[in-house]
């Protein structure tokens, strides 16, 4: 199993915002030094609430880039239909070049209507469908940038090379790739850099609906996923293994393309667990659940009590026994080793630096993880294929 560390920063006690990005740089240190396999930022904006504090996943790559060796670099995700897409191809280049080809391209159509609205408003929430097309759109430009020497498009959203643009430079000796050698119109134009990985770095969505896992699965694209119980995230990741098997003619096996985040916080009793993080954790899930109800949270078939709120039930206790992987080394093992039985899990992301919770007990909560969780995940696997 590969492990990764879901890295959303957060400000909830409203700290200096440098504070924030050391205490991210603490964390991705000491997860490159420890052999982790990645490290993944968010994008939100607008946030003077403090849940999310990261309007820059590519920004925060960047800087840790430089400050570490192996450790891979995530953004989950850069919500793509906020930025032009030549603008982001080209920076997502620029940083796989930097990195020595460590960039895990993470993409998203976006979950709150008040940054859709204020950074591009084609990508208002309120029309899902167009969203969806924007999305779409704005991907299949990048693919084309960082594949193709020399491009073109024209879509609903976008048209490169801007029509009837005529470029003559005593310097740029006409070319019949890029101009029309009549008019010096320009007919395609190329992207510096391409990717440093080819033929570019592996893309991942962030998905929650059945028909975004369907359309990641024939599309070659990886998914994460987050929130849900065992029992519905078999149901997603089969949904994902049926339509990606389909579309490639082959038996994928289950697991395979599919990244899992679970929150985490390892301490020495289950009861430090809770009281260190669990009201953290929950608060963050209210603001999650403010929108999405407790839907993603349920098992299949399941009803709950219907309730006035959306989330009068949401709990430490209703939360722990669905998806937390909260307490004691031994619990958190067991926890990982049903994620590997029931799902054959193969990427796990975890997350310990919830809104509010201290720095040094993330720290610490994530050095017990590494020490006393990872290689008993590590010696069990090795220990299979021994016997087998």
């Amino acid at each position: 199993m590969k492990f990764g560390y879901f890295c959303n920063t957060t400000n909830w006690t409203n700290k200096p915002h440098t504070e924030i990005l050391d205490e991210a740089r603490d964390i991705a240190k000491y997860c490159d030094a420890n052999n982790w396999n990645s490290i993944w930022f968010t994008e939100h904006h607008f946030n003077h609430e403090g849940m999310e504090a990261c309007p820059n996943p590519l920004m925060m790559c960047t800087d840790i880039a430089a400050r570490t060796k192996q450790i891979r670099l995530g953004q989950a995700c850069n919500t793509i239909t906020f930025w032009n897409p030549i603008r982001l191809a080209e920076d997502i280049a620029t940083l796989d070049h930097l990195s020595n080809g460590r960039v895990e391209v993470g993409i998203g159509r976006g979950v709150y209507g008040r940054e859709a609205v204020h950074l591009n408003v084609e990508a208002d929430l309120k029309d899902q469908a167009k969203n969806k097309r924007l999305f779409q759109e704005t991907l299949l430009i990048m693919k084309k940038a960082w594949t193709e020497k020399f491009f073109n498009h024209k879509g609903e959203f976008y048209v490169y090379p801007s029509p009837n643009y005529v470029w003559q430079h005593d310097m740029s000796p006409p070319n019949k790739e890029t101009v029309d050698l009549k008019t010096n119109e320009i007919k395609k134009i190329s992207v510096i850099p391409q990717p440093y990985q080819k033929p570019h770095p592996p893309i991942t969505q962030v998905v929650d609906s059945v028909s975004s896992i369907e359309w990641a699965a024939k599309n070659g694209i990886n998914c994460i996923m987050w929130i849900p119980t065992v029992k519905t995230l078999k149901k997603r990741f089969e949904v994902y293994k049926n339509a990606k098997s389909e579309t490639e003619k082959r038996d994928v096996p289950m697991g395979e393309g599919i990244t899992l985040v679970r929150d985490m916080f390892v301490a020495e009793t289950m009861e430090d667990a809770k009281k260190l993080a669990g009201e953290h954790m929950v608060n963050y899930m209210k603001w999650v659940c403010h929108w999405r109800g407790l839907g993603n949270h349920m098992d299949p078939n399941e009803d709950l009590p219907v309730t006035k709120g959306k989330t009068d039930l949401l709990n430490y206790e209703f939360l722990h026994k669905r998806n937390m992987l909260f307490g004691t080394p031994e619990y958190v093992v067991e926890k990982i080793k049903e994620l590997q039985s029931e799902l054959n899990l193969k990427d796990l992301l975890v997350w310990s630096n919830f809104p509010g919770v201290k720095h040094e007990d993330a720290l610490r909560s994530i050095k017990l993880f590494n020490e006393e969780v990872m290689p008993k995940i590590s010696v069990d696997k090795q220990n299979i294929k021994r016997a087998s």
